[in-house]
């Protein structure tokens, strides 16, 4: 009688190494692909304000006979230079500087370019940036209205609270993730 072929001590557990094995591939590309989608988003948004700061967010006018005019973030500080510069200045930092240095540092923390210590100061920058407490008073504006005047919503405000509400999502799922 034959003797049975030799068996080598790993024999027996390839089914067991090979489901530990795709249990960490699915898990290692699992974090890879919502990092990278974290990291794709938070680049899109930085791409996209600009585009927000210039559409239209808003048509006014007296009476929608005689035309409306399109309102803009960068249209109202720019008019708010032609009365009060200082303020616009301070206003322009507040709404489009600090916004872009918080979507920034999240990027860089997300590509590993800086480390977690950064995410304190985007923290900060997110409570001093100004573009969602704009966002509330154009809503505002656009809920009372004026008596005589008339007033549409125009695409951009759309996209620009897409922005503002992805950028305070963003930073929350990237400190999150940090934490873990």
């Amino acid at each position: 009688m034959a003797a049975p072929p030799a068996r080598s001590k790993r024999s027996g557990n390839d089914a067991a190494d090979a489901k530990i094995l795709q249990r960490f591939l699915a898990k290692f590309f699992e974090k890879f692909f919502q990092a990278m989608t974290l990291r794709l988003c938070t680049l899109l948004l930085l791409g996209l304000y600009p585009v927000a700061w210039c559409a239209p967010l808003l048509r006014a006018g007296v009476l929608p006979w005689f035309g409306l005019s399109e309102i803009s973030v960068l249209s109202g500080v720019a008019a708010l230079w032609e009365t009060a510069p200082v303020f616009a200045v301070i206003v322009a930092g507040f709404a489009f500087v600090l916004p872009v240095l918080k979507l920034a540092g999240v990027a860089a923390i997300q590509w590993r370019v800086a480390g977690p210590r950064l995410i304190r100061a985007t923290h900060l920058l997110g409570r001093l940036a100004m573009a969602d407490v704009f966002l509330i008073a154009v809503y505002i504006t656009v809920a009372k209205g004026v008596s005589l005047a008339t007033v549409q919503v125009a695409w951009g405000l759309y996209l620009f609270t897409f922005c503002v509400l992805g950028s305070i999502l963003l930073g929350l799922v990237s400190e999150a993730r940090l934490r873990q």
